[in-house]
């Protein structure tokens, strides 16, 4: 898997790279077909000053997209993270439902 790291607006202190990109990797125990990764870390400059985290997957043809606003980096990237792990369940899930019914249509002409 290949992961694409940006910071848009600051610049990303080394921890909160290796730390984004080590929540990333664990994604690939959950589906191993992940093709490429790319997590976006933006800053807002309001009066709130949020910090966003976006994870972006790409999936034998399919994008998978996750997006997360709190006050700090890490609880952006783990808010990201959490919704791309129940988007990738969803995904397998999905997969296993089209093969299932395929081998059965199959089986039934057969």
């Amino acid at each position: 898997m290949d992961i694409n790291f940006t910071a848009r607006r600051f610049r990303a202190h080394p921890d909160i790279k290796s730390y984004a990109i080590d929540e990333v990797k664990k994604l690939e125990k959950l589906y191993d077909g992940i093709v490429r990764a790319e997590v976006i870390l933006f800053y807002e400059r309001s009066t709130n000053s949020l910090k966003t985290a976006e994870v972006n997957l790409h999936v034998h043809g399919t994008m998978l997209t996750a997006h997360e606003k709190s006050n700090d980096y890490v609880k952006s990237i783990d808010g990201a993270i959490e919704k791309m792990s129940m988007q990738l369940r969803k995904y397998k899930a999905k997969l296993r439902g089209k093969d299932k019914t395929k081998v059965r249509t199959i089986r039934e002409k057969a």
